[in-house]
């Protein structure tokens, strides 16, 4: 994960008084239904937390970040039937 929106989920999740594990489970089962996940007190608080943490991606860099010497799945080769081992 990208180490300035770490900071920035952590930081809302302090603000917010719950775990980061919580925070994030919240995130997921909103998105899973389609509903926004947060109202607007809570998103300006993300940008002030943003601005801080220098975060500066939106939700159209989210399918280009991958890690420093990391695999990209469109790079990885599988194996076909001829290569696997017996």
């Amino acid at each position: 994960m990208e180490r300035r929106l770490l900071k920035v989920l952590k930081g809302l999740a302090e603000y917010l008084d719950m775990s980061l594990g919580d925070l994030l489970e919240g995130i997921v089962l909103h998105a899973f239904e389609g509903k926004p996940p947060f109202g607007g007190e809570t998103v300006a608080v993300i940008g002030q937390l943003s601005e801080v943490y220098g975060l500066d991606l939106t939700a159209a860099d989210s399918h280009r970040l991958h890690d420093p010497g990391q695999e990209q799945e469109h790079d990885r080769v599988y194996p076909g039937p001829a290569d696997r081992q017996p």
